[in-house]
């Protein structure tokens, strides 16, 4: 036994560097799509957003002389339409994955990480070049776009980089494709969230769900889904013994667990490590992929301390998890980051006191989710508790603006 056993790390102490480590990528995403539609959202650029014609509008198309009764029967229609392709898509992605056709989804990854940037980056970059009258050729221009596509295709999907590299790609996927939805009509934009918060709450939970039966496949052959997902740098804490201690780990097979001399359902804990806990992570996500991974579960291991006398020291064992990753990294869904920007990015329309309390919301909701883990033990979407603080708070902050505005207009004429 140990005469001077490192201190237990509380759970508020481990979820604050779990939220940092998701919540800094988060804003930053957030951040820039506040930026974009500040810059670009004028009334010189009002064409571009109504010329704009997809799935999500493809059952109604809004029009500002319409009633508020029409707009919320084309919006819900649209919804509907949406999350149903969404829904279909995911499962037909989930065959794929059953298949083990794992290179044809990379490469369409690939390729559809190449039109987000190229074309909806390119034209971005070009009402910007031309809102802020920035001087470049034309040459110029496609010599630096084309480069900066094939570069990120590669970080993302294609090979090995610097994972600041990766990140920093993966919310720039995320930051365009959130400019681009907020194009869409309000009323469209606004039930839409809600639509895929009540989707991805279904997705993850359900038995059948899509993202769910993604998840597991995955678990039980221990891969990686193809998927755009960012994976934030892991969280390694020193033992007492100088050593790292991994804060999440796989499922190891049935076949491990027989040689290690365990029954099916045993943890193992290495021998050389000073705490009876494993930490399990896990960030539910919709949209743009799925994953495992993550914080703050802890589970009592007690009983079973007896294991650790039949492992060899310094051997890499997996214990029997939920996490994906091996590596310890916390990793969210890029539509998380999608959905969280649309709605700061919708606030963005109307005022920054609106932006400033649904990001508060964001975030809070994303830190109730990590709770929530740490309570429940068991995969949890991350969109439902965001977004739905997000519309409750820009609901209320509109409210209350705008009684404040009748107000002083009211004493402003009565003096």
């Amino acid at each position: 036994m140990d005469q001077n056993p490192r201190p237990r790390r509380t759970i508020l102490e481990s979820l604050g560097e779990e939220i940092i480590r998701i919540i800094t990528p988060v804003s930053i995403c957030m951040f820039l799509v506040v930026i974009l539609v500040s810059i670009l959202n004028t009334n010189n650029d009002s064409s571009f957003s109504q010329s704009i014609s997809t799935i999500a509008t493809v059952a109604y198309t809004e029009d500002s002389s319409d009633s508020t009764w029409d707009k919320l029967k084309g919006a819900l229609l649209n919804s509907l339409v949406f999350v149903a392709v969404v829904t279909a898509v995911t499962f037909f992605l989930v065959l794929l994955f059953y298949f083990r056709c794992t290179k044809f989804l990379k490469y369409y990854m690939g390729f559809s990480s190449f039109l987000v940037l190229a074309f909806t980056g390119g034209e971005i970059a070009l009402l910007l070049v031309q809102d802020l009258s920035f001087p470049v050729d034309c040459l110029t221009f496609m010599l630096v776009l084309y480069n900066f596509t094939v570069v990120g295709v590669l970080a993302v999907f294609m090979s090995k980089m610097a994972i600041f590299v990766t990140q920093g790609y993966l919310v720039v996927i995320g930051m365009l494709v959130a400019y681009w939805f907020t194009l869409l009509p309000e009323w469209t934009t606004w039930v839409l969230l809600v639509a895929m918060s009540l989707y991805d709450l279904a997705a993850v939970l359900l038995p059948g769900g899509p993202l769910r039966l993604l998840v597991e496949l995955a678990i039980s052959r221990d891969e990686d889904i193809p998927a755009l997902v960012y994976e934030a740098r892991p969280v390694n804490h020193h033992d007492s013994g100088g050593g790292l201690t991994q804060r999440s780990w796989r499922r190891s097979s049935d076949s491990e667990s027989a040689n290690n001399g365990s029954n099916v359902g045993s943890v193992h804990l290495p021998s050389d490590s000073s705490e009876n806990r494993a930490n399990v992570e896990e960030v539910g996500a919709a949209g743009g992929g799925s994953a495992l991974s993550a914080p703050l579960i802890e589970r009592r291991i007690d009983m079973q301390m007896h294991l650790a006398e039949d492992v060899v020291p310094g051997e890499n064992l997996a214990l029997e998890g939920i996490g994906l990753g091996s590596s310890g990294a916390i990793k969210l869904g890029l539509g998380d980051f999608i959905f969280y920007s649309v709605l700061v990015g919708r606030a963005a329309m109307y005022d920054f006191m609106t932006v400033y309390a649904c990001y508060l919301a964001i975030i809070a909701g994303l830190g109730i989710t990590l709770m929530l883990l740490a309570v429940y033990q068991k995969a949890l979407p991350a969109l439902p508790v965001s977004v739905m603080l997000g519309v409750l708070f820009y609901l209320l902050t509109r409210l209350l603006l705008e009684a404040f505005v009748v107000e002083c207009s009211i004493n402003l004429l009565m003096f």
